[in-house]
């Protein structure tokens, strides 16, 4: 079916009050097991290049184009986003070649060149119809804003959003890029107070970090936007090096690469389903989202 636009999915999830899930693409056999997660569940997903991910292939284009075919080719609901992209040039050859959506991560300046740089690129993607996230500092795990200690303020995300025009904010409650232990303790009084304060939907990035319960008190309080990486890409690693030890004669990479994608496969679709059902919470985080404008 034809891409589904990112904020189509966005959009919908932040109604419904269930996570719009961003899972990231590594290379093409992740890929393959993410779509496959989204034709199992039938749950839309935002596959997600990233530009390390970039980096890691040599250049945009291959990985991309890639990723591309795979979402159109499948009955999936399935949209392509950048994400964290520094690179004006990258976002300029996403949009180009067919993506739908960027993160805009120029979250390492400082704040007055943060916004004219996010603003900036936020225009020219508008003009081409494509949809942007920013955040306003550097997620946790990267010496930034989104460190377990460090939270976002609503003032200052709302003043954010409304000089650069943004679509979404990934905001800091709690969580961090890269954990490997899903232990995070997120402030959900706090994603609340941002959800009721901005326009536009919550982004959470450093989301492997967090529990399945965390995540959907999360969404309940108002998060939408669900970015996880390290997690999926832990379980890709532990199946291989469990294949390999089982037979360490094993010398075809698809022999071990397969169950490995497979393993992906089923951690993703459960992952699909844990973001996709409505949270039963107490009634505390169900305050609705103010309308844009």
């Amino acid at each position: 079916m034809p891409l589904v636009p990112t904020s189509s999915i966005v959009d919908t999830a932040r109604e419904a009050r269930v996570g719009a899930a961003a899972f990231n693409v590594i290379h093409l056999e992740t890929a393959e097991a993410l779509v496959t997660a989204a034709e199992r569940t039938d749950i839309p997903l935002i596959l997600q290049i990233s530009e390390n991910c970039v980096r890691y292939h040599g250049s945009l284009l291959p990985i991309t184009r890639a990723t591309l075919a795979l979402a159109e080719a499948s009955a999936a609901p399935i949209a392509v986003h950048l994400d964290h992209i520094t690179d004006a040039e990258l976002v300029h050859q996403g949009i180009t070649a067919g993506v739908g959506s960027v993160m805009v991560d120029a979250s390492a300046l400082p704040y007055e060149e943060n916004v004219a740089t996010t603003a900036e690129l936020t225009a020219w993607c508008h003009d081409r119809g494509a949809y942007v996230e920013a955040e306003l500092g550097e997620v946790g795990g990267k010496d930034g804003v989104h460190a377990p200690g460090v939270r976002t303020d609503p003032d200052e995300a709302l003043a954010f959003v409304r000089a650069t025009g943004v679509d979404a904010l990934a905001v800091a409650v709690g969580s961090s890029h890269a954990m490997h232990e899903r232990t995070a303790v997120l402030d959900k009084d706090l994603i609340t107070a941002l959800h009721t304060a901005l326009p536009v939907p919550l982004v959470l990035h450093g989301s492997s970090g967090v529990p399945d319960d965390e995540l959907r008190r999360a969404i309940a309080a108002g998060m939408t936007k669900i970015n996880i990486s390290t997690h999926l890409v832990s379980v890709f690693t532990h199946s291989i090096r469990q294949t390999l030890g089982a037979d360490p004669s094993l010398v075809d990479s698809r022999k071990y690469v397969k169950p490995a994608r497979e393993a992906v496969a089923e951690e993703a679709a459960r992952l699909l389903d844990v973001l996709g059902t409505p949270a039963t919470v107490p009634g505390q985080y169900a305050t609705q989202a103010p309308a844009r404008g």
